[in-house]
């Protein structure tokens, strides 16, 4: 019983850690008899470095007994939209990639990460997110793109 304690307040450090900033909205898909029910999660995350540019990401979230205790792995289905939320412009010394936000999806081994990459010949900042867990050689991917104010 105490390893299963330590693993629930394990999972939900790492879920507090992680780098959501706000959720938006939690729908019920799926009826479970024990434990929560499995849900869709809508979770907005706003661009450190990058002023008035928000990405909206819907995700699987798996519930039951062990998705009550945080051991469940989570399915990679989700989706992203990222738009601007005011005018935006590119700042100085942005990196051409990298990592902006991420989402533990099981205890120990998956997680969904948020990158941003710049398109300088269109002059747009482009969103994906990408599951870190291998399926058939390839992981699943959702991409959204923001321009960037046309001067």
């Amino acid at each position: 019983m105490q390893k299963l304690m330590l693993v629930a307040i394990a999972a939900s450090i790492i879920t507090a850690s992680a780098d959501a900033q706000t959720r938006i909205d939690s729908i019920n898909t799926n009826f479970r008899w024990l434990g929560p029910d499995d849900k869709i999660i809508v979770e907005r995350y706003d661009d450190p470095k990058v002023q008035n540019v928000s990405c909206y990401m819907s995700r699987a979230e798996t519930g039951g007994i062990k998705g009550g205790i945080g051991i469940a792995e989570d399915p990679s289905r989700f989706s992203i939209a990222c738009r601007a939320v005011g005018p935006v412009a590119m700042p100085p010394s942005l990196p051409k990639s990298e990592v902006i936000g991420f989402v533990s999806a099981s205890l120990f081994f998956k997680s969904f990460q948020i990158h941003r990459a710049i398109d300088p010949e269109k002059h747009v900042l482009v969103y994906t997110v990408v599951s870190t867990r291998l399926i058939n050689g390839s992981p699943f991917n959702s991409i959204s793109v923001v321009p960037l104010d046309v001067r």
